[in-house]
Formats: structure tokens, C-alpha cells, sequence
């Protein structure tokens, strides 16, 4: 048991995967509200922890309440509504996220994924409050919960950065990340007609800036680069050289970075030189530090 348990706090806290910390702080979220929830439900039939929950955690399109509560921009984005959305929503984050991690490390998950959300989150406030797309029974009554715009931004930022990566779908094949890319956003885009209209207009959101957020960082630009800087320790900056590159502390230039970031969206990874791999996975190792 002991064991078991070191390896979940590895995962957790050390291994220095963002993607593992945001799994295991959405499962903790879902545990800590849904098994006092059952409990309740079972024993004394009430439902006081749901309401709370829906009052105070889940995002409202209704401007009156989100005034009231606007930590719930933040919050929402942490809740799901059963065991299967947030069991989907992790296994997605998981799998993009795991390659959003090989190639641009680790310090920018956390980043996308608030930002994703927060978008996201953005566009449904939005669209419901126009009044010829929703009715004031809806705008009043309208609630998002889930992980998906921030985990859509997380697959979308990998799907522009890497287009031609394939992965191995069961009873499919190798398929290439554009294609699934392609496919999520079309079903999120017919879905705006139906029940989950304002999950879908979230998810939308999440992938808008997912897309422009790699367009961005390859021009240089990183919009999520502040997140990164919080908890960062300041280094000396010293000058080295190595294979012509100059580096601060053996680091890679970002322009560098940049440039090759550039050469995987519009050729693949595989079009990449021996010493130009060598530098992203220095500067890979870098963003896990």
C-alpha cells in the first residue's frame, strides 16, 4: 500500500507532469463533493450539497449571479456533472496532454488550461446573454460545469503544433492529430443546437485559443508564459556557447525555439535536423525545472 502510495504522490507532485497534477486535482474535486453528495442522497434524501455546489462552484450565464460569484470563472472549470464526463474528460487530457508535454514541456499546461477555460467560459456567457439566441428561460436557468474547454484548448494547441504526429486508434488505425482535431470541433460546432448547447459553445472557445495560442508562440509571443513565471526561482543568467548557439546557462534562445517550433507545424517533427531535435529537448528539459 505503501508503495502504491508513493507512486500517486510521485506522479503527483514530483514527477513534474502538469498533466498528472491536473488529473489528480480534478479527481480530487469530483471525490470530495460527490462522495458526501451519495452519502447524503442515500441517507437522508436531500440534496443541500448539490445546490451548493450549483450555486456557489458552477458558472452562470446569468450576469445578476455571476456578479455575485465570479470566482466561479475559476471554479467551474474543476466540477463535472457524473462519472462518465469527468472519466472522458481525463482520459482526453492524458493522451493530448502527454504529447503537449513531450514537445513543449511542462510549464505551459497549466496556463492553456486555465486560459482555455477561461475563454471558453467567456463564449458561453456570451451567446447566452444575446437574446435571439437564447430565451430568458434558458439565460436565467443556464450552467456550465467541466474540464473540456481548458482540455479542448490543451488538444487543439497540439493538434496546430503538430498536425502530421499520428496516433493509433483501435478498429481505425494510425490517424493524424489534425484529422481528430478536425473532428472534435465539428462535433462541437452541431452540438450548439442541441441540449448541451453551452458545453459545446464552451469547448469552442477552448479551441479558438488553443489554435491561437500556438500560431502566437510560434511568432515569439507566449500568452501563457506568465503562469509559468509564479513560482519560478530567478537564475543567474550566464553566456555559453555550443554548436554556434549562444545560450543563457546552456539554454536554448527562444527564438531558436521558436524557429523549430515553426519548421514541426509546417513539416512535421520528422523533417527535423539531429542538432535541432537536440535543442528542443533541451529546452524540454529546461521547462520541466
Amino acid at each position: 500500500m505503501s508503495t502504491l502510495w508513493d507512486r500517486i504522490q510521485y506522479r503527483m507532485l514530483r514527477s513534474g507532469s502538469k498533466v498528472s497534477l491536473l488529473i489528480w486535482i480534478n479527481v480530487a474535486v469530483y471525490l470530495f463533493i460527490n462522495i458526501p453528495s451519495t452519502l447524503e442522497g442515500f441517507i437522508f434524501h436531500t440534496g443541500y450539497i448539490d445546490s451548493f455546489t450549483d450555486k456557489y462552484l458552477a458558472l452562470h450565464s446569468y450576469l445578476p449571479f455571476l456578479i455575485r460569484t465570479p470566482w466561479t470563472l475559476l471554479t467551474y472549470m474543476f466540477m463535472h456533472a457524473n462519472i462518465w464526463h469527468i472519466l472522458i474528460n481525463m482520459l482526453w487530457l492524458y493522451w493530448m496532454g502527454q504529447i503537449f508535454e513531450e514537445y513543449l514541456g511542462t510549464k505551459r499546461t497549466v496556463g492553456l488550461y486555465i486560459m482555455g477555460g477561461l475563454v471558453g467560459a467567456f463564449l458561453f456567457v456570451l451567446f447566452y446573454n444575446i437574446p435571439t439566441l437564447f430565451t430568458p428561460e434558458a439565460l436565467v436557468s443556464g450552467r456550465l460545469v467541466g474540464a473540456s474547454a481548458g482540455i479542448m484548448a490543451i488538444i487543439v494547441a497540439t493538434g496546430t503544433l503538430l498536425p502530421d504526429y499520428e496516433i493509433y486508434l483501435i478498429l481505425i488505425g494510425p490517424v493524424k492529430l489534425k484529422w481528430i482535431v478536425l473532428f472534435l470541433i465539428l462535433l462541437d460546432f452541431f452540438g450548439i443546437v442541441g441540449f448541451n448547447a453551452g458545453g459545446e459553445l464552451s469547448h469552442l472557445g477552448g479551441a479558438l485559443f488553443g489554435f491561437i495560442y500556438i500560431k502566437q508562440l510560434q511568432r515569439g509571443n507566449d500568452m501563457v508564459a506568465f503562469f509559468g513565471k509564479i513560482f519560478r526561482k530567478r537564475q543567474k543568467l550566464t553566456v555559453a556557447s555550443r554548436a554556434g548557439i549562444k545560450t543563457g546557462g546552456n539554454k536554448p534562445r527562444q527564438e531558436e525555439i521558436d524557429r523549430i517550433l515553426d519548421k514541426i507545424s509546417q513539416t512535421g517533427y520528422d523533417s527535423l535536423t539531429k542538432q535541432e531535435k537536440e535543442i528542443l529537448f533541451r529546452a524540454s528539459k529546461d521547462n520541466e525545472s
